[in-house]
């Protein structure tokens, strides 16, 4: 039997997922990183910790499995969009990495949509915001001229993490397309918006696809990984098409909603929806397109909860059972980075308003598993008055779709039946793809028919979609009236 091997590196872990050439799930495993604050609005990340990652997983699966590295047929590195490295001549990381929930670049991406937000706009699909790389090279251009004029090459998160396992610096067009640097018309890097960012094209990485083979493991990382040297290594893609694909959404009006570090609902469409509060990206199969909305802190949220005032997500999740819809009264805005979707925002803030003396922890807990779900009804309701045709039943992908409570709280806060697979984790569509490349699978439907497993289906609860509905009025009346605080600060 030989393998393929799926790695991904989310906001907060990696996960590392083995499967065989018949698309049976043998192993996987996940190691954990923090997310740095050194200042505010600063969220970076050590590239230290990837690779401490990735050799972690690499030993745990072989362990777990007890394969043979030799018996690997390939392997594919997905990350998050937009999280960017500077380095020097020499490849080096001149400074922590700059994740893309980071928004310290929040007044040069107002300046960019002042003086070029059209142009911008019209060649990239999107708006100028702190999530992009474009404003966040010139933070570093204006605010930090040492580490800027040492920086000779720009990576993206998973082409460091695969330049450390192959020695080959590269990047595939759907990475490309979330820097900001990137023509969508033409496909390819920009001089004029490379040139605002005060870089030449020669600073990125060269373009490929997903799937192509772009070397092997080096003696070096085999050594360091327990791999064997030689190992086809694919380019790979971001953590969100590989999700999409690992739930098994590869045909046009299959929906998805992601309830991970951040939240998603992606439509494949067979062209793009360019809009200032979608974000479009080209899905693997060619001339599908997948746009959907994006909510900066999800999961994030419950983790950030969790990390500051203790507790077990399970033991947590048992105690906001019992709390009624609503939170009586109290309500969570999970604006912790600012927000995209419907606002573009990154000046919004965090917020629990409605607290009372009779107000326990579970209702605290109730509050924010509550909140991220109105955030996300924010998004559909936005994304329901673009008209973009998609079906009724969605696949939920994400760590937090797990939790059962969580899961029918959103089916009835979107009033959407949301179906579950197996695994939808980004590193199994990363092994997908690695099977693909390597010819076990012929393309993505199927691998799509040999690897994804539909497990439950969860309805919406009718009475309760209204009841959520009321509480979601409050919610938006809330938005409103703290953002221009928030934009005064």
């Amino acid at each position: 039997m030989k393998y393929l091997l799926g790695i991904d590196f989310g906001g907060g872990a990696s996960k590392a997922t083995l499967i065989d050439t018949a698309g049976n799930i043998v192993a996987d495993n996940t190691v954990e990183y923090p997310t740095l604050h050194p200042f505010a609005a600063a969220c970076e990340q050590s590239p230290a910790d990837w690779i401490n990652a990735l050799c972690e997983n690499v030993g745990a699966l072989l362990k777990k499995s007890g394969i043979k590295s030799e018996d690997i047929l390939s392997l594919c590195i997905d990350s998050a969009t937009h999280t960017f490295l500077l380095c020097d001549k020499d490849k080096n990381p001149v400074c922590d990495a700059v994740h893309w929930t980071d928004t310290r670049s929040r007044e040069q991406a107002d300046a960019l949509r002042e003086r070029s937000g059209d142009m911008i706009f019209g060649k990239t699909f999107h708006k100028p915001d702190t999530i992009w790389t474009l404003p966040g090279l010139l933070w570093f251009k204006e605010k930090k001229p040492e580490l800027f004029e040492k920086t000779k090459y720009v990576f993206f998160e998973k082409d460091y993490i695969r330049y450390f396992l192959t020695g080959v610096y590269c990047t595939d067009y759907i990475e490309a397309q979330g820097s900001m640097l990137f023509d969508c018309n033409n496909m390819t890097w920009d001089k004029e918006l490379c040139g605002i960012a005060g870089i030449n094209e020669d600073m990125l990485p060269p373009i490929v696809a997903p799937a192509d083979i772009i070397g092997g493991v080096t003696e070096f990382a085999a050594e360091k990984t327990g791999l064997k040297a030689g190992t086809p290594v694919i380019c790979g893609t971001t953590d969100t098409v590989m999700e999409v694909f690992a739930s098994g959404a590869v045909k046009k009006g299959d929906v998805t909603v992601k309830l991970a570090t951040a939240g998603r609902i992606c439509v494949i469409t067979d062209k793009p929806y360019p809009d200032r509060h979608l974000v479009n990206y080209s899905h693997i199969v060619s001339g599908l397109w997948y746009p959907g909305t994006a909510t900066k802190s999800c999961a994030a949220s419950y983790r950030w909860y969790r990390d500051t005032f203790g507790g077990d997500y399970k033991e947590l999740d048992a105690s906001a059972a019992n709390i009624p819809i609503g939170a009586e009264g109290l309500i969570f805005h999970p604006y912790l980075n600012g927000e995209l979707t419907p606002y573009a925002d990154p000046a919004l803030c965090g917020s629990f308003t409605g607290i009372r003396a009779t107000h326990t922890k579970a209702h605290f807990t109730r509050a924010v598993l509550e909140g991220v779900a109105y955030s996300l009804m924010d998004s559909k309701k936005y994304l329901d008055s673009l008209n973009i045709p998609y079906n009724t039943v969605a696949t939920a992908i994400g760590g937090g779709t797990k939790g059962k409570l969580w899961r029918q709280m959103l089916s009835d806060a979107l009033g959407m039946a949301l179906k579950t697979t197996k695994s939808s984790d980004s590193s199994l569509g990363s092994a997908m793809l690695a099977g693909i490349a390597a010819g076990v699978f012929g393309d993505a439907e199927d691998a799509v028919s040999k690897c994804v497993k539909e497990v439950d289906i969860t309805y919406p609860d009718n009475e309760n979609t209204l009841k959520y509905e009321e509480v979601f009025a409050t919610y938006k009346k809330i938005h409103d009236a703290l953002a221009p605080v928030y934009s005064e600060r």
